[in-house]
């Protein structure tokens, strides 16, 4: 693709517009960073080599495009991040219903992010070149080989946080990430600062120790892993851990003090399709594939098949019955005293 360069007055006159359109197409943070090469090279070729990928193989594909953007689009000079916000509020669940109701991670609750994100993204490339005529562009959500992460940091969208999540000041980490990487040289932005200081919070309360060290994740023991992406059995020792969570995991993020004032999302298409944020497990078990389709169709949660979202579920509802039996010991024992 060809290198396309705009004056120095009209990059950054470009650029406040690129920020401005970005925002009215519905993304609430952007950014421009460097089309350079990552510099956790070295650290993401050791974490694939220690087999802390599990059984993500992808992860090992096309690692020079993955860790350098220009080798993933020829003649790239920038890369606009963009970040939009999946807080979504959750209605309380009934005492009652809980023994039997599943846990879902936030991202997935609503209408798939990647076609969101993608649309929007779409829109906004388009925009570009309406504004820079031979400008090339390529669009990226979580699929493409992009270390998003790190651009976004570097864009100032965010910072790394401890758990391995983007976490921005004002927003938290309730964050949805995506970029059109272009040819166009763009005036960046200064990489956000770490603000995660000596707080530890995300690493005491991981209940299967998977952040083994601050900025260090063993996917191998992340419960998002091992519901989402691991499609063997789950090994008995994090049965007990899994708790409720039927699919993905929010507990290294709803622990996390950037958290704690995070605003409610807004993007109608990320509203949840459950209430509670959690899903009957007795309905799940019943589910036939014609039932699984239907009620997951354009949701993240079909990245699981049917017999891992079972698979799942009869763990979670193994632990559910578990709890319920020593509540039912506690008040058994207070009422004898």
């Amino acid at each position: 693709m060809p290198e396309c360069s705009v004056q120095q007055l009209d990059a950054h006159e470009l650029t406040a517009q690129i920020r401005q359109r970005a925002r009215q197409i519905g993304f609430d943070l952007v950014g421009i960073a460097p089309a350079t090469p990552s510099m956790y090279r070295d650290y993401l070729r050791d974490w694939l080599d220690d087999g802390q990928a599990g059984s993500m193989q992808y992860l090992h594909n096309r690692f020079a495009e993955r860790t350098d953007p220009s080798a993933y689009v020829t003649g790239a000079r920038s890369v606009i991040c963009v970040a939009i916000n999946y807080h979504v509020e959750l209605e309380p669940i009934v005492e009652d219903d809980r023994q039997h109701h599943g846990r879902i991670a936030r991202y997935a609750l609503g209408d798939d992010y990647h076609e969101t994100i993608k649309s929007k993204l779409h829109e906004l490339a388009d925009w570009v070149k309406t504004r820079a005529p031979g400008a090339q562009t390529r669009c990226s959500v979580d699929t493409a080989p992009v270390m998003e992460k790190e651009l976004a940091a570097r864009a100032g969208v965010g910072w790394i946080g401890k758990n391995t999540c983007l976490i921005n000041e004002q927003i938290g980490s309730w964050l949805l990430l995506g970029e059109v990487i272009t040819t166009l040289e763009l005036p960046i932005d200064q990489p956000a600062i770490d603000r995660c200081g000596t707080c530890r919070r995300c690493i005491d309360a991981c209940p299967t120790g998977a952040i083994t060290e601050p900025y260090k994740l063993d996917a191998r023991r992340c419960i998002s892993y091992l519901t989402i992406e691991h499609r063997d059995d789950i090994p008995t020792e994090f049965h007990p851990a899994i708790g409720e969570w039927l699919y993905g995991c929010d507990i290294c993020q709803d622990v996390c003090p950037w958290n704690s004032k995070a605003p409610i999302a807004m993007d109608a298409s990320l509203q949840p399709r459950f209430a509670t944020g959690t899903i009957d497990l007795r309905r799940v078990q019943e589910w036939s594939q014609e039932d699984y389709r239907s009620s997951l169709r354009g949701s993240a949660m079909k990245r699981v098949k049917l017999p891992q979202l079972q698979r799942n579920a009869r763990i979670v509802q193994a632990n559910l019955k578990g709890k319920d039996r020593c509540k039912t010991l506690d008040e058994e024992l207070v009422s004898d005293r």
